[in-house]
């Protein structure tokens, strides 16, 4: 297996060496991650990530097992950028096209807001109404909020609407709490954890189902692309991701007016063929970001982490890799995004077997994942069709010894 995952790296250049030492790490000359200069900003220490596993560093191809840059063969360099890592992958085919340390861990401030809606959206239903908690209004004092009122009473939709464009961390309390069924957040934010896994993105950790800072909290740019295409495999999702600006009404009750709010992403304003995304900030996870867009029937997604807000914004950013991304050849590869329930599939299967960079995968948003029975069924099959071939072994070797 070690041998197949080091021939799959032929085809790509492999840029700076890991921090760590990981079991199928490509050997060969180096060279650091193209970056520009940024300027000097006051912030706190990053916090210390968890030991790295070789196992998950190796998800989606063993080329991707880099703290530095994973590109094509003969590709034209991407774009300086000031993000610490990055990842740039066709929506539909799952191919990754290239990154910058996909599998380093990062903190991922609102973008974590993707896994909620990853989670959640399949859940609720838009239309519902129902009623802000005083518990949902529990956010840190100053930090992103839509405006939602305690015992105010909104549409499900409206609150998606709150989540992704103005990025309300009361919406994301309340829809973590009302997708779960439980009293509060945490029940959302297990059941987010638990879809985490089920998609693949062994490295990523919730604490929160705002992206607000806390502790053990990470991701990473390989983790948050397969986050994104589940998002834009739903169709209420792209619909909200595109929503330029929206009306959060008036609450009588509660004596509060209705206002307007617009879509925080740059992106959908000004990158053509944009489909949206998502954008998030905190003084520990600096700038981050997950934005899509499509191109000549195209799609492709960028995801990047620890960005600062000069000389580029974190969307100009995302949408400077998009470019270059549009200039690769469609088969172009340094590995793929592994199928949401691929890891979970096969209990004894490591995720470095499973996850060996393949052929293109059928796109995230033509029809549903598959289900838990048709994952049986395949197991099944498989297994069925290897106790054949072991009896029909034992008879060949049982008529060799009879005289």
């Amino acid at each position: 297996m070690r041998a197949a995952l080091l021939a799959a790296t032929a085809s790509v250049i492999l840029l700076a060496p890991a921090p760590v030492a990981a079991a199928g790490a490509p050997a060969g000359p180096t060279v650091r991650c193209p970056r520009v200069p940024a300027p000097k900003m006051s912030r706190p220490p990053r916090p210390t990530p968890p030991p790295a596993v070789p196992e998950q560093r190796v998800v989606g191809g063993a080329a991707l097992d880099t703290a530095g840059l994973v590109v094509p063969a003969d590709a034209a360099a991407p774009p300086g950028i000031t993000a610490t890592s990055w990842l740039v992958a066709d929506l539909d085919s799952g191919q990754v096209l290239g990154g910058c340390g996909p599998h380093e861990y990062g903190t991922p401030a609102s973008v974590q807001k993707l896994l909620l809606a990853a989670t959640m959206l399949p859940r609720l239903d838009p239309k519902q109404t129902v009623t802000v908690t005083a518990d949902d209004m529990n956010i840190e004092p100053g930090s992103s909020a839509v405006g939602l009122v305690e015992g105010g009473r909104y549409t499900i939709e409206t609150i998606w609407l709150g989540l992704l464009l103005n990025s309300g961390n009361e919406a994301a309390n309340a829809l973590a709490r009302l997708g779960s069924g439980g009293t509060d957040a945490a029940d959302g934010v297990r059941a987010m954890n638990e879809q985490a896994h089920r998609l693949g993105a062994l490295q990523t950790h919730a604490v929160t189902p705002s992206g607000l800072d806390g502790k053990g909290q990470f991701t990473s740019a390989y983790d948050l692309a397969l986050i994104a295409r589940a998002c834009f495999a739903e169709p209420a999702f792209r619909r909200y991701a595109l929503t330029k600006q929206t009306a959060i009404p008036a609450q009588p009750a509660q004596r509060t007016k209705g206002f307007q709010i617009q879509n925080e992403n740059q992106l959908i304003f000004k990158y053509p063929g944009a489909l949206g995304g998502k954008t998030g900030f905190t003084d520990l996870a600096r700038h981050t970001y997950v934005g899509a867009a499509e191109r000549g029937g195209r799609r492709l997604v960028v995801t990047l982490l620890g960005a600062e807000p000069a000389p580029k914004r974190g969307w100009e950013q995302g949408a400077a890799l998009l470019d270059w991304g549009f200039t690769l050849p469609r088969d172009a590869s340094v590995g793929r995004l592994v199928e949401p329930g691929e890891l979970t599939a096969t209990p004894s299967a490591s995720p470095s077997a499973l996850a060996a960079p393949g052929g293109p995968r059928p796109a995230a948003a033509s029809g549903p994942a598959r289900t838990g029975s048709g994952w049986l069924w395949s197991v099944v099959a498989v297994s069925g069709a290897g106790v054949l071939v072991l009896l029909g072994g034992l008879l060949w070797r049982r008529r060799a010894r009879l005289p």
